[in-house]
């Protein structure tokens, strides 16, 4: 059976950081998804949704569904944009890396990440999934 369930859909700024994690943890732990991978799932979402406000303009928009057997999240931000190009291939600090934690993180712990631009001229949506229990 597909589903395309809308969990949470929240605008957010530096202060909304906290409920974000708890509106996320929320909802994954009703969607069926167990630790340890809630909790992975809750600090990659929690790094995308930080990069959002600290680079990208200070606010974004985040949208968490049900979706044919995953947990999917997208952060959108109205920054400059970016592509998956950034997130380094090996832990920041080795060989040289310098910046891109949080997202190398996001993609360590979830199934599935991409990144594209929120629309014409500026912002990006990082998708990110983790495949549900008997999904």
């Amino acid at each position: 059976m597909l589903t395309n369930e809308r969990l949470c859909r929240l605008h957010f700024t530096s202060r909304d950081l906290p409920r974000i994690r708890i509106e996320v943890e929320e909802c994954a732990a009703a969607a069926g998804l167990g630790e340890p991978r809630r909790g992975e799932f809750v600090v990659a979402v929690d790094a995308v949704a930080t990069n959002a406000v600290e680079h990208a303009g200070g606010t974004g928009r985040l949208v968490l569904r049900h979706l044919d057997g995953e947990l999917e999240c997208q952060v959108e931000d109205s920054g400059p944009g970016f592509s998956e190009d950034v997130i380094p291939e090996l832990a920041p600090g080795v060989a040289g890396a310098t910046a891109g934690r949080g997202l190398w993180l996001a993609k360590l712990v979830t199934d599935r990440l991409t990144v594209g631009p929120a629309g014409p001229g500026c912002g990006a949506v990082v998708t990110l999934a983790v495949r549900l229990p008997g999904g």
